[in-house]
């Protein structure tokens, strides 16, 4: 699973900015929303210090646009290319943040240090199949967290997606029609998992070029996830949805208790 994941990620660096309108102003507009939200009298969360350990950096869209706004990040990802990108997508913007590679279930090993926040964005939990990769990846960044610390995940909503089961995503059409991002969904019979097929199209003097990567999700529920956030030593678990915080998926926080032991330990 590990190379599967790696592969996709490797693959698609070179060509993740397509995903968006303009990524350098999504940049800046998610880190803008999570600054917010990690401030917000919901979350009640007292930053002791802006440490930050992005744990799915990708090329580095949240890691980016949070460190501009002066957090001292970190940023790990499963895929060497997304790293080697948001390296240098990071020295462009003109911000400082330490880049490496890192498995979210292993990132006790991997990263040095704690930290008072910990994020994971962008589906990127999901790609965990199983409830002991979900809790070793729960565990290790419970393992990362300070005292007190907040944790912070995004995901699709999939307690929606399972209900309509879509097949395929809605083109979005860009540059004037020059440019195609959409993804075809297949779904596993127990509609647990499903196989992405990501599209991105491009016209260039009057030829279609196609690009394709597969990968596979899990469909997590949120009380799923929450029971193992839960099981890995977290409390104080909410859910944002997007109408409430404006960020494009559902966000989860959670707090590392001041005891930072787990509840089967």
């Amino acid at each position: 699973m590990k190379d599967s994941i790696t592969n996709f990620y490797d693959e698609l660096s070179v060509n993740y900015h397509l995903i968006f309108d303009d990524w350098y102003q999504s940049v800046v507009q998610q880190g803008q929303i999570l600054d917010q939200l990690i401030r917000s009298p919901r979350v009640q969360f007292k930053l002791k210090s802006k440490t930050l350990l992005d744990a799915s950096c990708g090329i580095g869209t949240q890691a980016i646009g949070l460190a501009r706004l002066g957090y001292e990040v970190t940023a790990t990802d499963i895929s060497p290319q997304s790293v080697a990108r948001g390296a240098e997508e990071a020295g462009k913007a003109g911000v400082s943040i330490h880049f490496g590679v890192a498995d979210l279930r292993n990132l006790q090993d991997d990263v040095e240090g704690e930290f008072s926040i910990v994020m994971s964005a962008d589906n990127a939990i999901p790609h965990l199949l199983t409830d002991e990769d979900l809790a070793a990846a729960c565990r290790n960044m419970h393992a990362k967290l300070s005292e007190g610390g907040l944790l912070l995940i995004t995901i699709r909503d999939y307690d929606q997606r399972v209900q309509l089961k879509e097949h395929a995503t809605v083109p979005r059409v860009f540059d004037d029609g020059k440019r195609i991002v959409f993804q075809v969904w297949d779904w596993s019979n127990d509609n647990r998992t499903y196989t992405v097929n990501h599209f991105i199209l491009i016209e260039r003097e009057g030829k279609w070029n196609t690009s394709v990567q597969r990968t596979t999700y899990r469909a997590l529920l949120r009380d799923e996830f929450s029971q193992i956030l839960r099981a890995s030593g977290f409390d104080n678990i909410d859910w944002h949805m997007p109408a409430d915080s404006g960020y494009y998926q559902p966000i989860v926080t959670a707090k590392k208790g001041t005891s930072g032991k787990l509840l089967n330990s």
